[in-house]
Order: structure tokens, then C-alpha cells, then sequence
């Protein structure tokens, strides 16, 4: 027998040059509002090379021009899933829900349905944990009804954040009681898992959007909760984003961001209400008690 031909090298990816660099940087901006900043060479080449890989592409280049000639948008859904961040958790930036259970849902309370949107849902964590913060703060009193819009660039996110199962060390905080009113509890190869309970699904509609294209909703929101995702825009996307976030709001209606982020630099309409949260003027909502009262 002849001897067995010897195994192929591994395919290693190619060198990013600072020309595909530069190119990425746009279409990732023009696309996406993505502000790939000089510096994020290795951060790209490490993220975009196992596409390299997958399709067989020579250059980061060849790979470039196939997204941007991709007409069902897939290529460019891969791009983007590649290049972004779906970091959350449950809970996430505590001072918001406290916020949330504090001031907005007692001001809600007297209002018909609310409507609330997550701008920048990821993997579901936010608007999930929203909808328990409400269950939990109405437990056993009649409250209005409320839905959730929860809306992500990544198909990949989405997709997580519909199935709605978690690793159980997700709820390591919270009480048996609380899981066993929320969660189901994972069995056989989920073992180690909880799904949220159908009841809680309902309350969340999750559907792809860009912030940096045109949108549109049926109806203005009491809030929004777009966080941790305008970090990744310069000024001029920030801006242009947050102003059309603020037409969105009912008057009175919050918006609130990321504690990494910040609206200084920024013209808008809004206003200051606390550190990250931000009210549009009108509306009994984003006035104090003593503004109300006239005093």
C-alpha cells in the first residue's frame, strides 16, 4: 500500500493590512455605527480571521468584498455578530431597576398600558429583567398591563434571548421561592438551566433593528432603556441616536443609559433627572412631587 498523504497545514489567516483595516472601520460605521478606533487592529484580526477560515478566503480584503456583495445580508449579520459585544447579566446596573421600582412604576401605575422599549436587548437579560422587576413590584394588586419591545442588530443575540434559557448560576441571588414563580428548571442535557416561564415570554416582543437606520413604532414609549451600546458610537451617531430615541418617549417618558456613557457633549431635548436616566419635559412622569404641586 502506498504510504497515507500527509495531513494539510492548518489554514492560518491572513495579515490584516492597515488598508483592510481601514476598510472594515468604514463598512462597520456606514452599516452598524461601529467606531472601530485605530488601536483595534489585533481585536479585529483575532474576531474576523475565523471567518477567514470558515469561507476560505485569502485576504481580509476578498473577505470585505463578499460581505458588502452579499444581497441577503447574512454575510454582514456575521460580520456584526463577530465584531460586537453581547455582554449582559440579570439585573445589570442595579441603580436602574431601583429607579425603576422607586419612581417610574409608581408614576405608571396610574397610566393605561405600558408601552417600554429595550433598544439594545443582546441576549434578553434587560428586558426580562424588567418584566420581573414589574411582576414583582404588582404582586397581588391590579396593575396596568405592560409590553416590552426588545430589539438587537444580532440575529445571534436574538435568537439566545427568544429561547429564553439561562445557566442556573445566572439567579445565584435570587430566592427559591423567586425561581420557582419565574423559571422552569432545566432537565436532562438542560440540567443546570432555567427557561422563563411562558407568562413572562408573552410580556416581550424581540425583533432585529439598526439604531443608525430608519424606524418606526405604532406608538411612543413611558421608557427606554437603550444601555451600554452607545459606547461603541462616536458623537455624531450618538447624538443623531439619542434624539430619535427622544422622539420616541412619551412626554414625561424616561431614557436611560449606560453608566459608561454619557449625554455631555450632546444637544438634545432631554432632561437630567439622575445619573443615566434622563426625562422628556411634559407629562406628570419626570417631575418631581414639588414640580407637580406647583410649589
Amino acid at each position: 500500500m502506498p504510504d497515507p498523504a500527509p495531513p494539510l497545514p492548518a489554514l492560518q489567516s491572513a495579515a490584516l493590512s492597515a488598508r483592510e483595516f481601514e476598510a472594515i472601520r468604514r463598512l462597520a460605521r456606514q452599516r452598524f455605527g461601529l467606531d472601530l478606533k485605530p488601536g483595534k487592529e489585533e481585536l479585529v484580526s483575532a474576531r474576523l480571521g475565523k471567518k477567514l477560515r470558515e469561507g476560505n478566503f485569502r485576504s481580509y480584503r476578498e473577505y470585505v468584498d463578499f460581505v458588502v456583495a452579499d444581497r441577503t445580508g447574512e454575510a454582514l449579520m456575521g460580520l456584526i455578530d463577530a465584531l460586537t459585544t453581547n455582554f449582559t447579566s440579570f439585573f445589570r446596573e442595579e441603580a436602574h431597576f431601583e429607579f425603576l421600582r422607586r419612581t417610574a412604576l409608581p408614576e405608571l401605575r396610574r397610566k393605561g398600558p405600558i408601552g417600554i422599549w429595550c433598544a439594545a436587548c443582546s441576549t434578553g437579560e434587560e428586558p426580562y429583567s424588567i418584566a420581573f422587576t414589574i411582576r414583582d413590584e404588582w404582586e397581588g394588586a391590579i396593575g396596568p398591563e405592560f409590553h416590552i419591545l426588545a430589539t438587537d442588530i444580532s440575529t445571534r443575540a436574538l435568537q439566545a434571548a427568544r429561547a429564553a434559557v439561562y445557566p442556573a448560576q445566572c439567579f445565584e441571588r435570587q430566592s427559591a421561592a423567586w425561581l420557582r414563580k419565574y423559571l422552569l428548571r432545566g432537565e436532562g442535557k438542560w440540567r443546570g438551566h432555567y427557561r422563563v416561564k411562558p407568562a413572562l415570554r408573552r410580556t416581550i416582543e424581540f425583533r432585529r433593528l439598526n439604531l443608525i437606520e430608519p424606524f418606526s413604532h405604532a406608538r411612543p414609549f413611558h421608557l427606554i432603556f437603550c444601555r451600554n451600546v452607545m459606547i461603541y458610537f462616536d458623537k455624531a451617531t450618538q447624538a443623531a441616536v439619542v434624539n430619535r430615541l427622544a422622539e420616541w418617549l412619551e412626554p414625561g417618558g424616561y431614557l436611560l443609559v449606560g453608566h459608561a456613557e454619557s449625554l455631555t457633549g450632546i444637544s438634545h431635548s432631554l432632561r437630567y433627572v439622575q445619573p443615566a436616566v434622563y426625562a422628556k419635559p411634559g407629562g406628570e412622569a419626570g417631575t418631581s412631587a414639588r414640580e407637580r404641586s406647583g410649589s
